[in-house]
């Protein structure tokens, strides 16, 4: 897998730590985190990621709404990370969800599905919907 620019969309510190220093690990660059919603938002606006991997619980706001507005830009791969992916699901049924608590190879496995499905289709040039 290429090497990815990763905005983190995460609230609790440790968690963001983890994902950063897995990510790293990876050979990825995290190139912004983000706790809030209106941070999210900003963030990616500002750094253009390649891949954002996103709580769905904020203490302020919600991932999925912010992954909502930051889509209407543009497509751009991301993951949401849950310890209820049936939340997410009920809504976005197509999300890409890593359930919490999660290994690395989860993680490379959901990373994988999310840049698959945003992918554009060889075949009618249309990109994948991504969420």
């Amino acid at each position: 897998m290429a090497k990815l620019r990763v905005l983190i969309v995460e609230d609790d510190a440790l968690i963001a730590m983890l994902l950063e220093e897995l990510l790293t690990g990876m050979d990825h660059e995290v190139c912004a985190t983000a706790s809030t919603e209106a941070q999210a938002v900003a963030a990616a606006m500002q750094h253009r990621p390649d891949l954002m991997i996103v709580d769905e619980g904020l203490k302020e706001g919600n991932g999925v709404a912010a992954v909502e507005e930051i889509l209407r830009a543009g497509p751009m791969p991301h993951v949401f990370v849950s310890g209820s992916p049936g939340r997410i699901q009920a809504h976005r049924p197509r999300a890409v969800v890593l359930q919490k608590p999660f290994r690395e190879a989860d993680l490379v496995r959901a990373i994988q599905a999310a840049c698959d499905a945003a992918a554009p289709d060889e075949t009618s040039g249309d990109p994948g919907d991504g969420h």
